[in-house]
């Protein structure tokens, strides 16, 4: 199996293979997300009052957050632990692009 095939899938072109049930886990995650956003579509669609659309669109906030921790920690323990055993230290600034980006 090729070095690229297992990189890490925020790297450009880059591919990792994820279990079952990591898959499982983070499509769950994200459909709740899109459901959560297809209600906000119809609290919009109804005119219903924005505070109570605001919450909700608090609520999908949280829900990608709690994707993207999810798939952060997976990365970390696979993709940046195995990339620094293996004596690659640019994954670590990989790392701390992809942090503060997501920290904006």
């Amino acid at each position: 199996m090729s070095d690229e095939k297992n990189a890490c899938p925020a790297c450009s072109g880059r591919h990792k293979e994820r279990s079952e049930d990591e898959k499982k886990k983070l499509l769950a995650r994200l459909k709740k997300a899109e459901g959560q956003i297809r209600g906000i579509e119809k609290m919009v669609e109804s005119d219903l009052y924005c505070p109570d659309i605001l919450i909700q669109v608090s609520a999908v906030t949280s829900a990608l957050n709690s994707f993207n921790k999810e798939l952060l920690a997976a990365h970390i323990r696979s993709c940046v632990a195995e990339d620094i055993r293996e004596g690659n230290e640019e994954t670590i600034d990989e790392l701390v692009k992809v942090l503060q980006k997501l920290m904006k």
